[in-house]
């Protein structure tokens, strides 16, 4: 049995005062209020506010050999020369030994689920052996792609399915195979930048590209990303959208009026920053009602897998509402909401303590970490 307070706690109901929680091999099996700690034995007390374990709702892991390996705001056609030029200068000990530490700094810092991208095999003997619940990807890319084959054998790992990489990166046929098959959530990289937009339209640095290397693409007839997704997946089909930089209101209208399933939006600011510095609009999204999740990319893309440093790019906006993004959005987006993302009676959600807190305004500061507890 464990007694552990704080002095905030953030529950499904918004953040308490003076926690006390009381846990039994992990499972929260009371959670009340604390008066007088000095007259309570055996309690541990962490300054700061008591949290579920976080989730980073979308990841890159298998790139963290690749940190610091591309330059800042080049834009995406640097990141992607940046990230094709490096990718074989690394051994798979040294790709392996970079996807533990970066686990291990997750784990550290709260994280207790990922939604996770995949395009080799190379991280999962990480997961295989990590006490994070990874929920895997396992992504098809490429216009010249026509086949699963070899997508399969990553199909057997445990909690992996597959998806398509973007809206803009493969032909029609396989674009709408991969999206009818099976009923698992798919996790689609959505309008990260107005080249998306713009090559349905047979202009912008996308389309040039192309040409450049003679690519065709047999899909621009949907006339927009949006209606691409709503013409290819089924309603009763959940999606997770990640990075929507540049997301209008007539996209979220088209996709909010096809599906039935919950759909999940994710922002992944400090990579959108990194990249190009263009960010998604947080109050469209918060003025729709969106399902908001937090995701940080890579360590080709990012600084850091730090989920703290993410809700530090969103200062102005309610603490519990952004820990709600980074907690119970996060947790249901990739189908662990029963388990995962609200500290509950009868949960075993794991707990972590946010520190360095300004109360008075009850924001996070530049100084506040993120720790595990539990």
């Amino acid at each position: 049995m464990r007694r552990i307070a704080s002095h905030l706690a953030l529950l499904p109901s918004g953040i308490v005062s003076n926690p006390l929680v009381t846990l039994r091999d992990g499972e929260v099996v009371d959670i009340g209020q604390w008066e007088r700690l000095d007259a309570m034995e055996g309690v541990e007390f962490y300054a700061g506010m008591l949290v579920p374990s976080l989730v980073n709702a979308h990841c890159h892991i298998e790139l963290s050999y690749l940190e610091g390996q591309v330059a800042r705001r080049g834009g995406f056609a640097a990141f992607a020369s940046g990230v094709a030029r490096t990718r074989n200068l690394f051994t798979p000990e040294q790709r392996e030994e970079a996807v533990a530490r970066a686990d291990k700094a997750m784990w550290m810092e709260g994280v207790g689920a990922v939604g996770d991208i995949a395009n080799d095999e190379s991280a999962f003997g990480v997961k295989a052996q990590s006490p994070i619940c990874y929920r895997t990807f396992a992504e098809v890319f490429g216009l010249r792609t026509a086949s699963i084959e070899a997508l399969e054998p990553m199909l057997g790992h445990p909690e992996t399915s597959l998806t398509p990489h973007s809206t803009y990166s493969l032909q029609d046929e396989i674009f709408k195979r991969v999206c009818r098959s099976g009923d698992a959530p798919l996790s689609i990289h959505f309008m990260e930048s107005e080249g998306e937009r713009d090559l349905y339209n047979g202009s912008g640095a996308l389309h040039e590209w192309y040409q450049t290397q003679g690519w065709e693409c047999d899909f621009l007839h949907y006339g927009s990303p949006a209606e691409r997704i709503v013409a290819s997946v089924p309603a009763d089909r959940s999606v997770i959208l990640v990075h929507n930089c540049c997301v209008t209101q007539h996209d979220i209208d088209t996709i909010m009026g096809h599906f039935t399933a919950p759909v999940y939006w994710v922002v992944c600011l400090g990579s959108n920053d990194y990249i190009s510095g263009v960010m998604p609009d947080i109050d469209l999204l918060r003025r729709n009602g969106l399902n908001i999740c937090i995701g940080t990319d890579s360590l080709a893309s990012n600084e850091s897998l730090s989920m703290i440093a993410e809700l530090k790019w969103l200062k102005g906006y309610p603490l519990h509402e952004v820990l709600t993004w980074a907690t119970a959005n996060g947790a249901d987006a990739l189908g662990y909401g029963d388990l995962l993302g609200r500290l509950e009676v009868g949960r075993r959600c794991g707990l972590a303590v946010i520190d360095a807190l300004d109360y008075e305004n009850m924001a996070l500061t530049e100084l506040s970490t993120c720790r595990r507890v539990l």
